[in-house]
């Protein structure tokens, strides 16, 4: 009897390791495509959105719908105006898969400003800092939505309350560039950055078609090259320091030699200037008729509340 017992115990116990380990089988680490440990600095940040997806305009524009999160904005190590590292919550949104590109600007019927237009798949590229705001507003208005910025006042100021679109906040740029992670790139070490970027080092002194390296994380391309990205918001090297915890979105406008905030590498940068949490701040060129920085481009966001996240995922299956 003892022995039947014994025997009964050993077969569950091994029956079940069997099990353990066929249900590992195939079942890879969610932060790691191979299954393999994932990388220290690419970690996903605990409370950063879980699901990400994809979605098409109406318009025909590929977006990803990004949930609110909250993450770690800054660098502990950075430059000066990368510091103090600072959590941030923001609120659900979309955004663009590519940068705005030639062919797109032609839809909405506005004159393109790139030097180079060999390629409708493109990114714009010389595009003043309202330039690219009016390109929201007739995107919105081709897809019935309400735009964001009044074009009757100086800085077109921005109704964040509506349901068109508008160019990311600095804090919204930072959030789906870092796809949930905690390092300088989403993919881990500077190394692999030709594997995801045009710049200095690959792009031969120009711009290239979106979508030929690979993505972030989050499916987002060319966030770390190609072109640098217009955003919302005023430079301040100090902002940081005094930054709100939820959806911030820039200081106040100090009236003179503002400059807006660009987010991202271009074809012309360094690694160093390619991270996530790279900053920099550059003249809108809005009353520059020479308007020449040929490196900065732009890509839309939407804002989303939860409700139309539920409605729009449920379409997407």
């Amino acid at each position: 009897m003892k022995f039947l017992l014994a025997k009964g115990v050993c077969c569950f116990l091994l029956t079940a390791s069997a099990l353990a380990v066929l249900t590992s089988c195939g079942r890879p680490d969610a932060t790691s495509p191979s299954g393999a440990s994932p990388d220290p600095a690419v970690a996903p940040v605990p409370g950063s959105a879980a699901s990400p997806f994809d979605i098409v305009t109406k318009s025909g524009v590929e977006m990803v719908a990004l949930p609110g999160g909250e993450f770690l904005m800054g660098s502990v190590q950075g430059n000066a105006d990368e510091r103090p590292s600072h959590k941030v919550q923001v609120s659900g949104f979309l955004i663009d898969k590519f940068e705005v590109t030639h062919d797109l600007m032609a839809k909405v019927q506005l004159p393109n400003p790139s030097h180079w237009q060999d390629s409708p798949k493109k990114p714009l590229e010389r595009v003043r800092w309202r330039d690219a705001k009016q390109y929201c507003n007739e995107r919105s208005l081709l897809e019935g939505l309400q735009p964001c910025y009044n074009e009757k006042t100086m800085d077109w100021d921005c109704d964040y309350a509506a349901n068109g679109y508008r160019l990311p906040t600095e804090a919204e740029w930072e959030y789906a560039a870092r796809a949930g992670t905690e390092g300088p790139f989403d993919f881990g070490q500077p190394d692999k950055l030709r594997q995801y970027a045009w710049f200095a080092a690959n792009a031969d002194q120009k711009t290239h078609p979106v979508g030929q390296k690979q993505p972030n994380r989050w499916g987002l391309y060319d966030i770390y090259g190609n072109v640098s990205e217009w955003c919302e918001d005023i430079y301040s090297s100090s902002y940081y320091q005094e930054s709100p915890v939820v959806d911030p979105r820039g200081p106040a406008n100090p009236g003179k030699d503002v400059k807006r905030v660009i987010r991202g590498g271009s074809w012309k940068s360094s690694p160093d200037a390619s991270r996530s949490f790279a900053r920099q701040g550059e003249l809108t060129g809005d009353s520059d008729a020479c308007f020449s920085t040929d490196y900065c481009g732009f890509r839309c966001v939407r804002r989303a509340p939860a409700a139309e996240l539920a409605s729009l995922k449920s379409k997407a299956k």
